[in-house]
């Protein structure tokens, strides 16, 4: 039997669990949506045990299908959906609040107390980040505030705080019976409470979020073996848990982008672009984030700019779901097909507000340059020219910050299936769009991680030689998307700005 690495990605509306080969191909996949709970508007939660209940079936699916026996999984890798914020008693395994995810923006009161000093970059040359609705530092803070008990339990020592990584690497090494309360460096970059400097909680940053030190858990490299599932667990057999990246930093380790200034990115509920700038912090004068790219053991600790936007396939999933002009998200594409072009209408999905380059969560979705013209095809084309839209703001920022200029853009992730979005992506930005072979870059980079840490791997050239190329679009010089019809597209942003006082 071949030996293999289980990845387990746990996403924002469903958790996957990928077996992969030393070739670097999947070997059996297997995936489970989970409810998505919308208590309020900008409100957005999930149940933390749904999310671990979903990702343990989904893990023990495909080893039990996919021809592997459970002595030939040779370790494991998580990565997961970040900033999204889960508080639990570690003497019970309950957890005292459901999740608070990413996209929520309830937190935009305790920002706006915090940037009262010194604004919006007040903690940026420490942790990279601006202050947001979207870090999971303020959402803590608001279940500290909240929730009755919870501050005096994170006192105590009873209550933690984990992202979704912590969560699943502590149900996974034993929960109450033991289970290692641990986090990588990318993913507490993402807290606004990590130093990148010293990679370690900054104390003074805490005390001013009122978020107690000890209930927050010990930072480790992206690659470590960081202990085992035990023998008498779910998986029966005991297997090193040793990679663990956010979602976005897993899929640049995915696509091989170990040299500063390669970048990609990632279609999914959202899309994110990251740089890699080596081991030099680079800070933003354009809106992007500085964050970690992946630190593997004994190695120094790589760098990234990166550009976060909130709503892509999300913006997909609200027209099957909200309104109904789709039954599945494939369909999309022949319906923005039934038309030429998007009719003169725009839609700006600042459902959550905008982040980047903006970072307004004043700003709400709009859709503008609405006629009687207008038919449904040219709302699904709206859509999918808002994803590639998006991304060309996050792409002229970085190539701001960086003063190198994008010579090929890489892409992953469930939206790169859709010819009609990659083709009007590579006419929006004018440089050719590649999707490699394997397209669950997300899953594949942890599952590097956790490999590499056990020398299932043995070093970065054994991974990339494992890319390879699946598909380029060209762009069209002549298409409008670049420049006139962008120019109507930032139009459209402004009109979303200022919404919500």
């Amino acid at each position: 039997m071949p030996r293999a690495i289980l990845s387990l990605d746990q996403g924002t509306t469903s958790s996957r669990a990928i077996l992969f080969g030393a070739d670097g191909l999947a070997l059996a996949t297997k995936f489970q949506e989970f409810p998505q709970i919308y208590p309020k508007p900008g409100w957005v939660e999930h149940d933390p045990e749904a999310i671990w209940q979903s990702q343990l079936a989904s893990a023990q699916h495909v080893v039990q299908e996919g021809g592997v026996a459970i002595e030939d999984v040779v370790a494991i890798g998580i990565t997961n959906q970040r900033e999204t914020t889960v508080v639990w008693n570690k003497k019970t395994g309950q957890a005292v609040y459901n999740a608070i995810v990413w996209q929520d923006t309830r937190t935009d009161k305790i920002i706006t107390k915090f940037a009262e000093v010194s604004g919006q970059n007040r903690f940026q040359e420490r942790v990279g980040l601006p202050l947001a609705t979207y870090f999971s530092g303020p959402k803590v803070r608001w279940i500290l505030d909240n929730v009755e008990g919870v501050r005096e339990a994170a006192e105590q020592g009873r209550a933690i705080f984990g992202n979704i990584d912590t969560w699943i690497i502590w149900n996974l090494t034993g929960g109450v019976n033991g289970g290692l309360h641990i986090t990588d460096v990318t993913n507490a970059s993402r807290t606004m409470l990590m130093d990148l400097k010293t990679l370690r909680w900054d104390p003074d940053i805490c005390e001013v979020m009122g978020i107690p030190i000890q209930m927050l858990p010990e930072i480790r490299p992206s690659s470590q073996v960081y202990g085992h599932t035990r023998a008498d667990g779910p998986f029966a057999g005991v297997i090193p848990v040793s990679g663990d990246l956010g979602d976005q930093q897993a899929a640049t380790v995915g696509q091989t982008c170990f040299d500063p200034g390669e970048a990609k990115n990632t279609y999914g509920t959202g899309c994110f672009m990251i740089l890699n700038t080596g081991p030099e912090i680079v800070f933003s004068k354009n809106g992007l984030l500085t964050t970690l790219c992946y630190q593997f053991e004994g190695e120094a600790p790589i760098y990234a700019l990166e550009g976060s936007i909130a709503i892509t396939g999300a913006l997909v999933q609200w027209l099957r779901d909200n309104l109904g002009l789709i039954d599945t998200a494939p369909q999309i594409e022949d319906l923005a097909k039934s038309v030429d072009d998007n009719g003169g209408i725009y839609f700006v999905p600042a459902f959550s507000g905008l982040f980047a380059p903006y970072w307004r969560t004043d700003a709400r979705g709009v859709i503008v340059g609405l006629t009687r013209f207008i038919n449904k095809g040219h709302i699904a084309r709206a859509v999918l020219e808002a994803t590639a839209f998006q991304t060309r703001e996050v792409l002229d920022a970085m190539n701001g910050d960086s003063g190198v200029d994008l010579k090929a853009l890489k892409v992953d992730g469930g939206m790169v299936q859709n010819d009609l979005l990659m083709q009007i992506q590579a006419d929006v930005v004018q440089v050719p769009v590649i999707r490699p072979k394997v397209a669950e870059t997300t899953a594949l980079g942890a599952a590097y991680a956790a490999g590499l840490a056990v020398r299932f791997w043995q070093n970065k050239e054994e991974m990339r030689a494992n890319w390879i190329k699946d598909k380029v679009w060209e762009p069209d010089p002549t298409s409008p998307l670049h420049d006139a019809k962008y120019k109507e597209w930032k139009k459209a942003v402004a009109r979303t700005f200022d919404w919500v006082d």
